[in-house]
């Protein structure tokens, strides 16, 4: 059993189960803590309820007493929980310290933390880092907001081995001890306003994951963002810009041949397999990381010359009758979907719309360049659609789902033609996840071919 290493607290609440709730629970429960559970939709038949019962936890389900507040040192929230939720603001008011399950995660382990967070591309830089060391044969594991919970892998993982985190705004809201021994830190634009309200909270968030690091650290950085540039002069952390504009000699950098780290080449960009140019800022920060931790520049190539992207993330699904299919269900906002845009030179057809947090989409107008007819569907079809008619798209389709509209898209397609799902919105308007909608796309398009 791990044991929590500075952890000054004994009676726990956990606010919402789901994966990292659970594992939280269970390793502070393994740990000599007294935990209560709260979770609103949990039963008590659900099996993760009756395994943490029979461990000892007290669970309270069905609503959210504010009592659950009372005797209680810290609490434990899952990340997707709001701070206005009554719980949480509650223990605000009391002065109770709010964390989330990563800040449990770390307490746990003495591996060498990569923590990756930004705006977008966490995924892609995540699954090349890890992917990097492991070409490198060093040992690694990934966890975080990947899908994987960290505390889970937290309790496993050996001390010599590297543990790749890609990490939320959400989760990193929430720590107070937490710092990895390399921070990467990939870009800041609007998002997520509807949990943060605003961008400078949005921001404090994202810089969380280098307040508690020391000299002893390293914050590799976009040196092309000018709040990150500005914000990294508060690091203490030994810090690695990277650059797709221009050399940094102590950093990782690129030329219109090549790319490099501290003056070191590592790979001919004609050698690199991944689409788009928006991911050459995640493989910078990749290379950046995954060098300080050890791995060589071979086993970088390795990477490189074959990896073609993460599923849901300009992941090509196939093709059929000269059409390409693209999968990019994890644009879940305008900016990833500004960048997918701007991958492709051949004409596209754009499945798109979701989740409405009030976005105007105007941002969008100067990519549409290339986008010969749309296919929207989701609560934000009829906005997209009149940005669509502002750019003079003449062939534009509303339909009920991510489903229909693969048939509707290649009704209207000729070959050579790019149909491409990249929502700028999230999904919950009408699937749980992004993962979920973006399988459906896959399905759909599979069921076509």
């Amino acid at each position: 059993m791990r044991k929590l290493k500075n952890f000054p607290y004994q009676h726990v609440l956990v606010l919402g189960l789901a994966k990292s709730g659970t594992a939280a629970a269970e390793a502070l429960l393994k740990n000599g803590k007294t935990v209560r559970i709260n979770d609103k939709k949990a039963t008590k038949n659900d099996p993760e309820v009756i395994r943490l019962e029979e461990m000892g936890a007290e669970v309270v389900i069905g609503s959210h007493p504010i009592d659950v507040l009372d005797g209680i040192d810290i609490l434990v929230k899952n990340p997707g929980i709001s701070y206005e939720n009554i719980i949480v603001d509650g223990a605000v008011q009391r002065g109770i310290p709010v964390i989330t399950e990563i800040e449990i995660a770390a307490q746990l382990t003495d591996a060498n933390i990569i923590g990756i967070t930004g705006s977008n591309g966490k995924t892609t830089t995540t699954t090349l880092t890890a992917e990097m060391l492991t070409q490198s044969k060093q040992p690694v594991k990934v966890a975080g907001n990947i899908g994987i919970v960290a505390t889970e892998v937290a309790q496993t993982i050996n001390e010599t081995d590297n543990l790749v985190l890609e990490l939320s705004s959400f989760q990193l809201m929430g720590i107070q001890n937490f710092k990895p021994n390399i921070a990467v830190l990939l870009n800041i634009f609007e998002a997520h306003l509807d949990y943060h309200k605003t961008l400078e909270n949005y921001k404090q968030a994202k810089f969380n994951i280098f307040k508690n690091q020391t000299s002893d650290d390293y914050l590799v950085y976009n040196a092309n963002d000018e709040s990150i540039i500005e914000a990294v002069k508060a690091s203490y952390a030994i810090k690695i810009p990277f650059s797709v504009k221009e050399k940094v000699a102590d950093g990782a950098w690129m030329d219109e041949n090549s790319l490099y780290f501290q003056n070191e080449k590592i790979i001919d960009r004609l050698d690199i397999a991944l689409l788009g140019e928006h991911n050459y800022e995640n493989i910078l920060a990749s290379i950046a990381a995954a060098k300080l931790s050890g791995a060589t520049n071979e086993g970088i190539q390795n990477v490189l010359s074959i990896f073609t992207g993460v599923k849901h993330r300009l992941q090509f699904v196939g093709k059929h009758k000269e059409r390409m299919f693209y999968n990019d269900s994890k644009a879940t906002n305008i900016l990833a979907t500004q960048k997918a845009l701007s991958a492709f030179e051949k004409p596209v057809i754009l499945l798109a719309g979701g989740l409405d947090r009030g976005n105007e989409f105007s941002e969008l107008l100067p990519y549409l360049n290339r986008v010969k007819a749309m296919v929207l569907f989701g609560e934000t079809a009829e906005k997209i659609k009149m940005l669509g008619e502002e750019a003079g798209i003449s062939s534009i389709c509303l339909t009920d789902n991510v489903q229909t509209a693969v048939q509707e898209a290649y009704n209207i397609s000729e070959e050579k033609d790019i149909i491409l799902l990249s929502p700028a919105c999230a999904s919950w308007d009408q699937y749980r996840t992004f993962e979920e909608r973006g399988d459906m796309f896959i399905q759909a398009v599979h069921t076509l071919v």
